[in-house]
């Protein structure tokens, strides 16, 4: 939180989350800083789609029921549901 002045941290039964809800810091200090210290193997494919979806929603796509559904479909296909045969 300190380091990129945004977001919170929480702990819930052992378990950490980091959760950044202001637009603006996904696509000024998250997104820039995970393209300066890349993540490494199947995480930096969901990390591909988020920009995806970020990007989107910069140009308001989230907006119209056809850029919704790719945004599912996007979603559909991150974290334990990608094909982990990349």
């Amino acid at each position: 939180m300190e380091y990129l002045n945004c977001g919170k941290a929480y702990k819930n039964n052992n378990v950490s989350n980091y959760r950044v809800t202001k637009f603006s810091d996904l696509s000024e200090k998250i997104i820039p800083f995970f393209k300066k210290y890349p993540l490494v193997g199947i995480k930096s494919k969901d990390f591909e789609d988020f920009c995806i979806v970020v990007e989107m929603m910069k140009v308001k796509k989230h907006l119209t029921s056809e850029g919704l559904e790719q945004i599912r479909k996007i979603k559909a296909g991150m974290n334990t549901r990608r094909d982990k045969s990349f």
